[in-house]
């Protein structure tokens, strides 16, 4: 399987974050160029982000996490509103997978399988 996804768990509730919105985006020359949006499911994540008709290409991409209003959305407090994670497709014929764990207060990412 190639294209990129991401899978997003609450850790302050210990459980998916369903109905974040995050935005894919590409590098093009000086400029970010949005490729795509999605929400999380039930289960925190994402189907592939590129468009059906898109093929990935080595490049650096940028994942936008609206973590701000996801916690509005859960009554909770926030410190980071937006999750920005950078990343760099180098073997298109990978997949990529993008893990966040989040709470109010923090996050960590990591590439997943």
């Amino acid at each position: 399987m190639t294209g990129i996804t991401t899978h997003v768990l609450d850790t302050s509730r210990g459980a998916p974050a369903a109905g974040l919105s995050v935005t894919l985006e590409r590098r093009q020359g000086g400029a970010w160029q949005r490729v795509n949006s999605a929400e999380t499911s039930a289960d925190g994540r994402t189907p592939d982000l590129l468009p059906p008709s898109a093929t990935i290409a080595p490049g650096t991409f940028r994942l936008s996490y609206e973590t701000g209003s996801y916690f509005r959305s859960q009554g909770a407090a926030c410190f980071y509103p937006e999750v920005t994670i950078v990343f760099e497709v180098q073997n298109p014929s990978e997949h990529h997978h993008i893990a966040l764990l989040l709470s109010s207060f923090g996050y960590t990412t990591y590439r997943g399988s």
